[in-house]
């Protein structure tokens, strides 16, 4: 090896992760493809779930272990739990001092251990910015003083951040360059085994066990009802693995044990073969938009949180396509609004217009369309070059 050569032929970093739940499981997934065509001997450890493990991940906790719902009731229960898997890896970290840190998403838990880290002298990077611009605007100086630098995946974060002095970089959403431009319908049907012709309902009651306690009964209830409305309607419900047993037991409960095809995981093909999405609020709901799906937005979630999360809300919308569209493109029904009656009415609305009304549903298309080549980048190789840049100086 030459003196000359260049960082990404002479480093083989070690790398710490913290992914929580699924969706950050994914997320960090995908960056560690990029992060591993540049370093093939790169180590990888830390907490993250199957979807990591299955890139050579070294998980010493699941991703599952930090999964929880809202602002403080249920966090407090398991507040324990999670304060001391903290701990233990801060200390496992500070022995071996990875060349870098990557947190990706979870900052109630990673924001925290990033300043810790880096006060120590380890490099620390913020994978997903914290949804300053939705709510938590508090959180600005937390992140200041946690991150090196912050990977962005909404084009307007990186100059937001810039004015609180924040070092970022727009790396594009790694889920628009996963999910085609034009999903193949009749593809994903046959991988669900569902017939090729008529309408489909797909039900995503959300991954996090409280997500299922708050949402999952209110969700088949109002599958239950449209199916009444529409006897014909397939059904389709992908769910976590570990929530496979606990959602059957909630749809014989809803009497619909017999007609909703439940399936592990699957959760792609579900909203490629769907004509219509009641999701729970929370990344699936971007999901739903790059498959260019009409959908509902529902959520539900302990009263004291609901009030605290409330008091934080800087924007009138709460799911991510409508956000990003600045507009009600989407119904949300949340909180006491979300209720099986009104939920299945927007339901049967969107369905009403997959037959009738094709145009109003092209016209979500073409939005989400274009929102979908908005996000769209190579989102690995944008991340891996930034924390190449961050981590060379010191590792090389």
């Amino acid at each position: 090896m030459t003196e000359n050569a260049a960082p990404s032929a002479r480093l083989s970093p070690s790398i710490a992760m913290v992914a929580g739940e699924t969706s950050g499981d994914l997320l960090a997934s995908l960056l560690l493809g990029g992060l591993q065509s540049r370093w093939p001997e790169a180590s990888a450890f830390g907490i993250g779930g199957l979807q990591m493990q299955q890139r050579g991940f070294e998980a010493w906790w699941s991703s599952e272990r930090l999964a929880v719902h809202g602002y403080s009731w249920e966090v407090f229960r398991r507040l324990a739990e999670i304060l001391n898997i903290r701990r233990q890896l801060r200390q496992r970290l500070l022995q071996q001092r990875p060349a870098v840190f990557v947190g990706i998403d979870a900052p109630d838990f990673n924001l925290g251990l990033e300043t810790d880290l880096r006060a120590a002298g380890i490099k620390t990077v913020h994978f997903v910015c914290p949804s300053i611009w939705a709510w938590r605007a508090d959180r600005v100086d937390k992140i200041r003083r946690a991150a090196d630098h912050v990977l962005c995946i909404f084009p307007f974060e990186p100059e937001l951040l810039a004015r609180h002095g924040i070092d970022a970089t727009y790396v594009g959403h790694p889920l628009a360059s996963v999910i085609p431009l034009q999903p193949d319908r009749a593809a994903a049907r046959r991988r669900l085994g569902l017939p090729e012709d008529g309408l489909v309902l797909a039900v995503l009651p959300g991954s996090r066990r409280s997500e299922i306690r708050y949402l999952a009964a209110r969700f088949f209830q109002a599958a239950a009802l449209v199916r009444k409305a529409l006897p014909a309607i397939k059904i389709v419900v992908p769910a976590v693995p570990s929530q496979f047993d606990e959602l059957q037991r909630i749809a014989a409960q809803a009497g619909m044990a017999s007609s909703l095809h439940i399936v592990r995981g699957q959760s792609h093909d579900a909203l490629a073969a769907c004509d219509v999405t009641l999701i729970a609020s929370g990344t699936a709901t971007l999901e739903a938009a790059l498959y260019k799906r009409p959908m509902v937005i529902g959520y539900n979630m302990h009263p004291w949180s609901w009030r605290l999360m409330r008091g934080k809300q800087l924007q009138p919308w709460v799911g991510l396509p409508n956000i990003l569209c600045g507009d009600f493109v989407v119904p949300e029904l949340i909180q006491d609004a979300a209720t099986p009656k009104a939920l299945s009415a927007a339901v049967l609305q969107w369905l009403q217009a997959c037959e009738h009304s094709p145009s109003t549903v092209e016209a979500l298309v073409q939005r989400f369309t274009a929102l979908h080549h908005e996000l769209r980048r190579d989102t690995a190789e944008l991340a891996a070059h930034a924390i190449e840049k961050i981590i060379a100086p010191t590792a090389a």
